[in-house]
């Protein structure tokens, strides 16, 4: 037998439908990394990944949200952006593989997740319209034209002189197609890391701006923090909670970087007789006030670590709202809610009475003596003591409107959460940690509790069902702020059962019951089981 009358074997099955699917890959990397470098000429929140990450948070069941928050932290965010990635890839797949049989539908899927992209762009509440749902769309035309091209790399040919009826298909064309997809990964790669050199260079300006900031020493310095008011126990938290540990909780997927130079804030609005737009030294110019204030998610369950103390320098909100011509609704003001605007489309509503009745209500510009950090709303955010900060904290403000809770809904009011929220009174066991195994004698048990703009009047630990025991309680620095305490407990060998339960000033105990978050915060005593040995 000749080699001429060997019978052309055709290919392993499994290699061509292997194409198919890198095919689909390769496309879907390439529409993402063009439309990454579109929204970099553009802004980078109009990118789709963020787009669609961002209508996905807003449409998000609010018990699922609170799950993420609870399970992943400050991760959340990340673990949702892997998420959309992998969807993208199965889909890329997906599509890669149906492009063998239905090549035109193949690329049209492109074109329809495209689609989506640029919807949730253009209903995003920081949108800017047309402009940013470009990147979607012109990565999408990138994505099909390519996938296009690859699939007919992937179609089998034919001889030019056929023989016989049954004579087999021929191969098809690998070398074409590893060639066509090597040079479209390695200008996607290209494009993708040249749009996020460009994203990430297109907040220098405000990071300089950052940089060259001296805020001015205040006019009204916070008092010193009394002796005594920081425990020296092992595992207790610092009092201070340092910026870099302070808890960031926000629907942000990527953290505005706004330029101080050109910030402005608006105030305006019902009862607001003299409108005002300031801008970032307009505030500076004015007297600035110092206070240490802890602050509460009110994501944070019972003996959650969502809940820090810092030290903030800003301007009083109250005497901003009375140069407008602002009065609470105790004096006659038609506006009992002051809606609050990020620059990224967060709305905070807060109450009128509560910004404008005394406490220290700040529009804060500086965090434990710098400038607040981006993650915590520079160039400028609200700080309110006592009320949750969904209420109260809004980062990266750009406007503050006054209008009635009747007349307007902010975002966590739409989705299930309460519209006044003061903090509730709780407190927590730092030391020991859960599932502990401390040995037997005498065993510091220590944590904080607060309720803040009422102050925490007494600390009681309980030893499995035994009697409450008063604690002792560390220092009050003010009643914005938490209060640390311990308890030398005479720990006897085998498992115990640690609660903890506070007293506010105003005769409030901490309840037994136990509450989910949702829709003003978490109730109920903290415990711990440890086994002493």
């Amino acid at each position: 037998m000749t080699d001429d009358d060997e019978t052309p074997r055709e290919p392993a099955r499994p290699l061509r439908p292997f194409a198919g699917a890198l095919a689909g890959l390769v496309s879907g990397c390439s529409a993402i990394a063009v439309a990454e470098l579109v929204s970099a000429a553009l802004r980078p929140q109009a990118g789709p990944l963020i787009a669609v990450g961002g209508a996905t948070i807003d449409r998000t069941p609010t018990a699922v949200k609170d799950w993420a928050v609870r399970n992943f932290g400050t991760d959340d965010k990340l673990v949702l952006q892997l998420g959309i990635l992998a969807v993208l890839a199965l889909f890329a797949v997906a599509l890669g593989i149906a492009v063998l049989r239905f090549r035109r539908a193949g690329a049209a899927g492109v074109l329809a997740f495209g689609a989506v992209g640029a919807a949730a762009a253009a209903t995003r509440p920081d949108t800017r319209g047309f402009s940013d749902t470009l990147p979607s769309l012109v990565g999408a035309c990138t994505g099909a034209v390519l996938l296009y091209v690859l699939a007919g790399r992937l179609e089998r040919r034919r001889p030019a002189t056929p023989g016989t009826a049954d004579e087999p298909v021929a191969d098809w064309d690998r070398r074409g197609f590893v060639a066509a997809a090597s040079a479209a990964a390695l200008a996607s790669a290209g494009a993708g890391a040249l749009g996020r050199s460009l994203n990430g260079s297109s907040g220098r300006s405000a990071v300089a701006s950052r940089d060259r900031l001296v805020l001015p020493a205040p006019a009204s310095p916070a008092p010193a923090v009394p002796r005594g008011a920081a425990l020296r126990v092992p595992g207790a938290v610092p009092f201070t909670t340092p910026n870099s540990s302070f808890y960031r909780v926000d629907t942000a997927l990527v953290v505005p970087e706004v330029d101080a130079t050109t910030w402005r804030l608006r105030i305006h609005g019902k009862g607001v007789a003299r409108p005002l737009t300031l801008s970032f030294d307009d505030l500076l110019r004015r007297e600035l006030v110092e206070r240490d204030i802890t602050l509460t998610c009110v994501s944070n369950e019972v003996g959650g670590p969502y809940v820090g103390n810092a030290r903030w320098t800003g301007v009083r909100l109250a005497e901003l709202l009375a140069e407008s011509g602002v009065r609470p609704p105790s004096k006659g003001g038609p506006a009992d809610q002051l809606v609050a605007r990020s620059v990224d489309g967060m709305t905070i509503g807060s109450p009128v009475e509560d910004v404008m009745d005394g406490r220290d209500a700040l529009l804060a510009l500086g965090m434990n003596g710098e400038p607040l950090p981006f993650d915590h709303g520079f160039p400028v955010r609200m700080v309110v003591p006592g009320l949750y900060g969904f209420v109260s904290a809004c980062k990266w403000i750009k406007d503050i409107e006054l209008t009635t809770f009747d007349a307007y809904d902010p975002y966590w009011v739409r989705h299930g959460w309460a519209r006044r929220a003061p903090v509730k009174t709780q407190s927590r066991i730092d030391t020991p940690k859960p599932f502990a195994r401390p040995r037997a004698g005498t065993v510091m048990v220590a944590g904080v509790a607060w309720a803040q703009h009422r102050g925490i009047d007494k600390v009681e630990v309980r030893v499995d069902d035994g009697p409450w025991q008063q604690a002792r309680l560390a220092a009050e620095d003010s009643r914005d702020t938490w209060r640390q305490w311990s308890y030398a407990w005479q720990a006897a060998k085998g498992n115990h059962t640690l609660s903890v339960r506070a007293t506010d000033r105003t005769g409030r105990v901490q309840t037994q019951q136990r509450t989910r978050t949702v829709p003003d915060g978490a109730d109920g005593w903290h415990s711990v089981v440890v086994t002493v040995e």
